[in-house]
């Protein structure tokens, strides 16, 4: 059975994108938030989003089926203490933290047999409601991690609401989300960030280095474009995780300085075949050792023959598609369908193609 209510405790990308995925799913459910950025509740009354907004948690939200807590990391101990009046078998709490132990910890006893930890593993370089969209789900990994202790037919229907949003759910514990997350997400971050830092130190007076930065370079290194902010409070908050996973890496670093040092030609070889191996079983690759990439995203309902109806169209004016795939992990990446292309100009034609056919298209 849908809810009939539910509430959004922050209104910014992620809190957003969910909020205008139940409203385009669902328009009968009845949406409130609550946030201290008032432009934010405007835009999203004005886009009929939401029908009530606040700036205050009021017992409004007690009416509400599920309570989304979607705030910064370090002001949920606040929310969730405000919350506890409204915990219970008619109201669970979530949250979409990237990390999970601390909020797991921190929960009020009241809570804690009615909260379920949510991780959409999806967002965007850009942050706050105005880039908001209602497909920000669409395929993504949503991980969920309830409560010790919490019924599993609470666990189930909300899973299953999820799931109709058009994510895939998983269900784990927290402490292997985070460990999980902290290989796969906090660890490669840390280490884009090292390089870029290194490079800018050892860079001549010229900037060199700087300037000549491409391919493999630029593509390992993207995402130390990230929130400044969010990473800082990532490290903060699954601090034990990521130590842990620095700690294998600089093991694993060198055992591979060691091959080199001792020029171990066939174990430099098997290092490198390993990599290759395992990162061509991965959804998307591309041939090669990272060559520049033509790509573009794309929006896109996940319905039968939308993806032939998309290659019908770029294919009928003439532009190859190199590579096409669903994102399932869109954490700072824009868009649900990913495509390749094998020169630019055939990337700039499917922009503008698309785009004429009503497509949002991120470059």
């Amino acid at each position: 059975m849908l809810p009939d209510k539910i509430g959004f405790v922050g209104l910014g990308l992620i809190g957003g994108s969910i909020a205008k995925t139940i409203h385009r799913i669902y328009p009968n459910i009845t949406l409130i938030a609550y946030d201290l950025n008032t432009k934010a509740l405007t835009l999203a009354r004005e886009e009929s989003v939401i029908s009530q907004s606040f700036t205050e948690l009021e017992e409004d939200f007690a009416q509400c089926r599920y309570i989304f807590l979607c705030a910064p990391v370090q002001k949920n101990a606040e929310y969730l203490a405000k919350l506890s009046d409204f915990a219970g078998k008619n109201c669970i709490i979530t949250d979409v933290g990237s990390v999970k132990s601390d909020i797991h910890k921190a929960l009020p006893d009241k809570i804690a047999p009615y909260f379920i930890g949510g991780h959409p593993m999806t967002g965007s370089e850009k942050s706050g409601y105005a880039h908001a969209t209602p497909y920000l789900l669409e395929n993504a990994y949503y991980i969920l991690t309830p409560s010790a202790g919490m019924e599993e037919s609470l666990v189930q229907e909300f899973q299953e609401f999820i799931a109709s949003l058009g994510a895939i759910t998983m269900v784990t514990d927290y402490q292997s989300h985070d460990f999980i997350t902290a290989a796969i997400s906090h660890l490669p971050h840390i280490l884009a960030s090292s390089l870029v830092n290194l490079v800018q130190d050892i860079d001549d007076d010229t900037q060199t280095m700087k300037k000549v930065a491409a391919g493999g370079f630029r593509d390992i290194t993207r995402i130390a474009s990230s929130s400044p902010v969010m990473w800082q409070q990532i490290c903060l908050t699954n601090q034990e995780q990521i130590i842990k996973l620095i700690d294998l890496f600089i093991d694993s670093l060198k055992t591979t300085r060691e091959l080199i040092s001792v020029s171990a030609s066939q174990e430099l070889f098997d290092f490198f075949q390993n990599a290759k191996d395992y990162r061509d079983s991965l959804t998307i690759t591309s041939a090669g050792p990272l060559p520049k990439v033509y790509e573009i995203y794309c929006d896109m309902v996940d319905e039968t023959g939308g993806i032939a109806a998309l290659a019908t169209i770029l294919s009928s004016h003439g532009i190859n598609i190199k590579n096409i795939g669903i994102i399932h992990n869109r954490e700072f990446l824009d868009g649900v369908l990913h495509m390749e292309f094998y020169e630019e100009e055939a990337r700039k034609s499917a922009v503008a193609l698309l785009r004429q056919y009503h497509y949002t298209v991120y470059e």
